[in-house]
């Protein structure tokens, strides 16, 4: 904090120690922030002057002087720095350190920047790009190598199938996000893989939050790392086969690789492209904005009118903003309908399908493909339950604590 009080007198702050921060400009703002958490923050010019000049070694009291001195203005520094300190930038004040929040643990903290700095070359995605390029051509012209949905059913073993499907699918999923994880590591931050939820799926996601302290140009490269990849290895595979003929298998991790892309368009869920998307308009939080803007309207139909939250924003991110909202709106409950459908026209009749078979005689290879498939069925709905748990149940139960909520 900026000062305390004792003994009916004010001690005044001489000098404030930030933990490292990052800070580029941004449209008139600074975004600034700590990497190693993914804590960032929009902060007016004179924002980032004070901080600079605490950095410096000046005093609060001096800082302001500084400040005022420059540019004719009044700045508080000390409520500033109360507030940098809530944020969790500061690591003490005159000797005492100060609670905040410890750095987020990187997966494969082994991997340093200089292991990876060449990932961020333009050569890398220019050469994944052509190989899917001319992959495109080959498939142009040779029909029979194009993948198809009997691809995935390349065994009479329904459990076979599923548990064969299930783990190319994760590995998959890692190299993908791994390609994220490298991309950031590339520039120098730290990024975590874990499991997570988007609506009714178990989604593998990769945060890498610190890259707002880099260029427009590396968190592109970050956001497209995990499609481009994908596209390289399907455009990779299909060259293989134009060499040594049709290969089920091959034609298998095509065909999950460019549905695995397809998804990544599903931009009324945080996707790669959807922060992509994000990022070209310079909304700083536009999922975020648009789920509150959209509760925002439900208030204010059920009678119970609020201030807009989007007042705060720009005159051109509210139209943004407004316009993602009818499109999360209307993308969320269409894979919502579609999740519902699959839940109770396959999960449930697999699940249905095989309790029958364990309550009833029937062949040990029967049963233990029911065994499999009940087992498979709860592990996948456990790990999603998990998965959201972890994400949304501090927000749960504040709420059933009666101290609300303000964020989906």
């Amino acid at each position: 904090m900026a000062e305390a009080v004792g003994g009916g007198e004010q001690a005044v702050v001489e000098r404030v120690v930030f933990h490292p921060l990052g800070m580029r400009e941004d449209a008139g703002e600074w975004i600034v922030g700590r990497a190693d958490t993914g804590d960032f923050v929009a902060l007016p010019p004179e924002g980032v002057q004070a901080i600079r000049l605490l950095q410096s070694g000046l005093s609060v009291a001096e800082t302001a002087a500084r400040i005022q001195r420059d540019t004719g203005r009044r700045l508080a520094v000390a409520p500033f720095v109360d507030s940098l300190t809530a944020l969790g930038f500061v690591r003490s004040v005159d000797g005492r350190e100060v609670d905040s929040a410890p750095p987020v643990r990187p997966s494969l903290p082994w991997i340093r920047t200089e292991h990876v700095r060449r990932l961020l070359s333009p050569v890398v995605p220019a050469v994944l790009l052509a190989i899917a390029a001319a992959a495109g051509l080959v498939l142009a012209v040779q029909p029979r190598l194009r993948p198809g949905w009997h691809d995935l059913v390349w065994s009479d073993r329904g459990t076979f199938v599923l548990a064969g499907q299930a783990a190319l699918a994760w590995v998959l999923l890692y190299v993908h996000e791994l390609s994220h994880l490298l991309t950031a590591r590339a520039a120098g931050v730290p990024g975590t893989i874990r499991l997570g939820t988007r609506l009714q799926f178990l989604v593998m996601q990769t945060d890498v939050s610190g890259i707002w302290q880099c260029t427009r140009r590396v968190r592109c490269t970050v956001y497209l790392s995990g499609i481009v990849l994908d596209l390289g290895v399907a455009g990779g595979c299909v060259l293989i086969e134009a060499g040594t003929g049709p290969n089920r298998f091959l034609s298998l991790l095509v065909l999950s690789k460019l549905l695995a892309v397809a998804v990544e368009f599903m931009v009324f869920m945080r996707t790669d492209v959807y922060f992509l998307l994000q990022d070209l308009l310079s909304c700083r939080n536009l999922y975020q904005d648009a789920a509150v803007y959209c509760r925002h309207l439900a208030l204010r139909c059920a009678g119970r009118a609020q201030p807009s939250p989007l007042a705060r924003l720009r005159p051109r991110e509210r139209r943004i903003v407004r316009g993602y909202a009818v499109l999360m709106v209307l993308g969320s409950a269409g894979s919502l309908v579609l999740g519902y459908l699959l839940f109770a026209r396959v999960t449930l009749v697999l699940l249905a399908r095989a309790l029958h078979t364990l309550g009833g005689p029937a062949d040990p290879l029967s049963l233990a493909d029911a065994v499999a498939t009940v087992l498979a069925l709860v592990a996948a709905q456990g790990l999603w339950v998990r998965a959201w748990w972890r994400r949304h149940g501090p927000k749960v139960r504040r709420l059933l604590g009666g101290g609300g909520s303000r964020s989906l």
